[in-house]
């Protein structure tokens, strides 16, 4: 099998692993429809006092609001992708059968969790934004360009989202106990990656700062390139910044984390 079509079958294996977990995909639909209904209407009561706060109108706000539950379980903002597994083979030692395998481990993973993330926004968050769009208004573009933009800014943004984990992962070759990576982890991506506030309601001075870190290329960045706010081909640059940065920092830190299991290893 060729190195292409095995990464291919990679991605379909994430795709069918979460496809079985049918109970947890209905819950997950139902809480992320629930919490989209709340932040709506939490959002209208702040609309209603800061018209056009970040630059967004009520209508933009509550797009805002229901393409982040759509994106929630997908991206992993507080973690949950196959950095778990990776995490929890580093930890029992089962990451040595890994490293002898003839594939690149992390393209391995990468492939793996773009199937977890397919599956993630069909199963979990088509529903919530369907819901959103049939009862409240929503500020969605009507040609077809605007989506197939849209569609490559989530491609980016699931790689950028990845290439965190990846590293969050990589940390458990040195530490015993994951828990705080993890929740460090969960904590930043909620609130850098825009799914408590966009981060274009962000004060000036803060806003400014989180504007450039990687998370904002997870939720803030495919919004606004899909409400027509963000030019796409400048979006896609600093997407692509992100990714390869993180990726290439993930080598570095995998490439240390070899060499420990050799030395380990004898």
């Amino acid at each position: 099998m060729g190195s292409g079509r095995l990464y291919v079958a990679v991605a379909v294996g994430g795709f069918r692993r979460y496809a079985t977990y049918r109970a947890a995909t209905a819950a997950g639909v139902f809480t992320n429809t629930v919490f989209g209904v709340i932040l709506v209407y939490t959002y209208l009561a702040l609309w209603d006092e800061k018209p056009h706060l970040g630059g967004y109108d009520q209508t933009q706000a509550v797009t805002y609001v229901w393409l982040g539950q759509c994106l929630y379980a997908m991206l992993a903002i507080q973690g949950g992708g196959v950095e778990k597994d990776l995490m929890e083979r580093i930890r029992t030692g089962a990451i040595a059968v890994d490293l002898y395998r003839p594939v690149d481990l992390q393209l391995w993973w990468l492939a793996s969790d773009l199937g977890r993330a397919v599956f993630q926004m069909i199963g979990r968050g088509v529903i919530p934004f369907l819901f959103g769009a049939l009862f409240f208004p929503m500020a969605l573009p009507a040609d077809v360009t605007s989506w197939a933009a849209f569609l490559v800014a989530l491609l980016l943004a699931m790689v950028v989202s990845f290439a965190i984990r990846y590293l969050v992962a990589l940390s458990a070759f040195w530490l015993l106990d994951g828990t705080g990576v993890n929740q460090a982890m969960m904590i930043t991506g909620i609130f850098f990656s825009g799914m408590v506030l966009p981060l274009n309601a962000f004060p000036p001075a803060l806003g400014d700062v989180v504007r450039l870190l990687p998370w904002a290329a997870q939720l803030q960045v495919p919004a606004d390139v899909l409400m027509g706010e963000s030019a796409p081909l400048g979006a896609y640059a600093f997407q692509a910044v992100w990714a390869v940065a993180l990726l290439a920092a993930g080598r570095l830190v995998q490439s240390a984390a070899t060499r420990r299991v050799v030395v380990q290893g004898g």
